[in-house]
């Protein structure tokens, strides 16, 4: 069998091959974003369960082991099962649609995130400007989804979620503008590849303000808390998504997760090296020194864990704060810090020292 496999590959032409092993990659993606979604819900409720000195799920197993572990297999059976209830006055095809267009951009970024130097689906040179236009898309769903119930709470949701979306997008765009220009490319791959020289080299320590501005953003982009007013069930009885059910709640759901991950490896790679090892330059040749797709997988665990953090730990936000601190505060700090990377260029510091080595 092996070798007939072997020989139907090799009686294929260049273009075919390149088609096939996009196919796979896009397919064995796609199913470990699912499964990566499904064990993220539960490990999220078992963070805070251990924060607030709980359990969290414990019942539902797995062949009789691992308590827990199949609670969430057991919500999509549930969700899967439950009727999707339409409103009798929505607009029924765009209140099927909405789900759909939240959902397909969080999956279709990661044709252009490189899992290592050679595992990409698609090496676009303008693979951020691709990021951007798939990022931006949320939003639509979000209002589709709040005017097509036709029902004044789920389009009150929509609006305040719009505008905070709308206005942490630009924070975000502008922290990406300083990675542009300290990276010299739009290439995620090319990003990361001028980020070797070990933990210190990173962007993060010399766009460190453009961090925290990017994650945060990324925070409320996603309508996580203490950004979800969205969602505030004692003001505007959970917002967008209030007259959706089963598998149609299921898809908003999952899209929210699905962005959670997403942001957590766009800030590997834009701050943190992606695939490189931290100890790089430090450790010589030795297997800790060696980049790898391990590597990027502990940084966006790591990032995950911040998310599940801030729900444990801060209280939601008035709206008016929210607002405040996109428009007030975080897009004043790109554009100062993008004015101190002019400086670091003209002088040759940091990352703009390499510049004439990326040339080359």
């Amino acid at each position: 069998m092996l070798q007939s496999i072997s020989d139907t590959w090799n009686s294929l032409s260049a273009y075919g091959q390149h088609t096939v092993w996009t196919t796979v990659w896009t397919l064995a993606i796609t199913v470990a974003l699912i499964l990566s979604v499904a064990l993220l819900t539960l490990w999220e409720r078992k963070v805070i369960g251990w924060m607030q000195l709980r359990r969290g799920p414990n019942r539902v197993r797995i062949l009789g082991m691992f308590p827990g572990l199949g609670q969430p297999f057991a919500d999509v059976v549930k969700l899967l099962t439950k009727e999707v209830i339409i409103p009798a006055n929505a607009n029924k095809f765009l209140f099927l649609l909405a789900p759909m267009i939240t959902l397909i951009p969080a999956f279709a970024a990661w044709a252009v995130i490189p899992l290592s130097a050679t595992v990409v689906v698609s090496k676009a040179n303008a693979g951020l400007l691709y990021l951007l236009s798939l990022t931006s898309m949320g939003v639509y769903g979000v209002i589709i989804a709040g005017w097509a119930a036709n029902s004044k709470y789920a389009f009150l949701g929509a609006m305040r979620s719009a505008a905070q979306m709308v206005a942490y997008e630009i924070a975000m765009g502008f922290a990406l503008v300083g990675v542009i220009i300290a990276s010299q490319s739009l290439n995620l791959g090319d990003i990361v590849e001028r980020q070797q020289g070990g933990f210190l080299a990173w962007n993060w320590f010399w766009l460190f303000p453009l961090l925290i501005v990017y994650f945060i953003s990324g925070v409320a982009e996603t309508n996580r808390a203490p950004f979800d007013v969205a969602e505030g069930e004692s003001e505007i009885v959970a917002g967008f998504h209030v007259e959706y059910s089963g598998i149609a709640f299921a898809l908003f759901f999952l899209a929210e997760y699905a962005n959670m991950i997403l942001i957590s490896a766009l800030t590997a790679v834009f701050f943190f090296g992606g695939w490189l090892s931290p100890f790089a330059g430090y450790l010589g040749d030795s297997a800790l020194a060696q980049p790898n797709i391990g590597w990027l997988l502990i940084k966006i665990f790591i990032a995950l864990f911040f998310f599940l953090w801030f729900r444990a730990t801060f209280p939601r936000y008035r709206y008016d704060q929210i607002m405040r601190l996109g428009w007030k505060v975080l897009i004043p700090v790109t554009i100062v810090w993008i004015g101190v990377e002019m400086v670091m260029a003209w002088y040759k510091v940091g990352p703009w020292a390499k510049v004439a080595l990326w040339a080359q």
